[in-house]
């Protein structure tokens, strides 16, 4: 079953780091997912997230405001 992943940030920094982590994650373990990339802070906020990046799997808020580990993010993913 495929996960779907949101990814919370204005394209900052942070918000790159956490995108390529996850990107990494998903590739070097085959797992299926679809990633959307959440920029407009109008619909971040619908979220209620206050911190970016902010790590939402399957409509749950999993990580915000730092950069996971990859192991990390295997884990949420599992």
């Amino acid at each position: 079953m495929s996960k779907t992943i949101k990814i919370l940030g204005t394209g900052c920094t942070k918000c790159q780091l956490m995108t390529n982590v996850v990107k990494e994650v998903i590739s070097e373990n085959n797992i299926e997912a679809n990633i959307e990339k959440v920029e407009d802070i109008m619909e971040i906020m619908k979220y209620n997230v206050m911190s970016t990046p902010a790590l939402i799997i399957d409509d749950v808020i999993s990580i915000k405001g730092r950069i996971p580990s990859k192991n990390e993010v295997l884990e949420l993913l599992k």
